[in-house]
């Protein structure tokens, strides 16, 4: 299984390994590639996940990367798995930065003028959260939803993020494309090759077995003549 564990996290440790693996950020990227990379499928539909499951992973879509992850696969035909494990380009230690950097380079495109500190941005935070929890509680009562909060950490933070983050998020999964291609090749090449030397190892082991069979069964069917003939058994 692709995503099982021999001995399952706890909700602490699952927690901890998200915002630093115990192995390091380098051993959790091999083990991402390798797992990839075993995937059996072809290389271009393996590729074609991971650009899939990389643009996804860097949009602001909390809680539905994975649904968009699957949309995305099947509409490029990509691998389903290549594109779920490549959501986990992103952790939380590096999106804070690539959030800011998308966010300034959104403003940048959309010619938005709206400041972008860290008081403005957890404003902006606060306003919504404000505005959504406001919302839920008028479903039950008379009182009048507010949309203000929303509209500006839609206008001020959300979309400046999506666009920001889609044009080099779509760069960085290209690469990731191009780059995918040649070491799923390898690996599957050097895995057959394995394969098809333990084959080889396997039938020449037979061989060597059916042989020694046959000396024996030879050896014995000489035994049993001479003993018959009241003769001694050749050597």
């Amino acid at each position: 299984m692709v995503f099982k564990r021999r001995e399952p996290l706890g909700w602490l440790a699952w927690l901890r390994e998200m915002v630093y693996p115990s192995g390091g950020f380098r051993r959790a990227t091999r083990y991402v590639i390798h797992r990839m990379s075993r995937l059996p499928d072809e290389p271009h539909r393996i590729a074609r996940g991971v650009f899939a499951g990389f643009l996804i992973g860097f949009l602001p879509l909390p809680g539905l990367q994975f649904v968009a992850a699957w949309a995305a696969a099947r509409l490029v035909r990509g691998n389903l798995l290549a594109a779920l494990l490549g959501t986990f380009n992103t952790n939380p230690v590096t999106t804070p930065f690539f959030a800011v950097f998308a966010m300034t380079f959104g403003h940048w495109l959309l010619g938005i003028e709206a400041p972008l500190t860290a008081e403005a941005i957890a404003g902006a935070f606060g306003h919504a959260g404000v505005d959504l929890w406001h919302n839920f509680l008028a479903i039950f009562t008379d009182a009048t939803m507010h949309w203000g909060g929303l509209r500006r950490f839609w206008h001020d933070i959300y979309v400046p993020y999506f666009i920001g983050a889609l044009i080099p998020g779509f760069v960085i999964s290209a690469v990731a494309y191009y780059v995918t291609i040649p070491i799923v090749q390898a690996y599957q090449k050097a895995r057959a090759a394995k394969h098809e030397d333990r084959k080889d190892r396997r039938r020449k082991l037979r061989a060597t077995v059916a042989d020694a069979a046959a000396r024996l069964k030879h050896r014995g069917d000489k035994t049993d003549r001479s003993a018959k003939g009241g003769g001694d058994p050749a050597p």
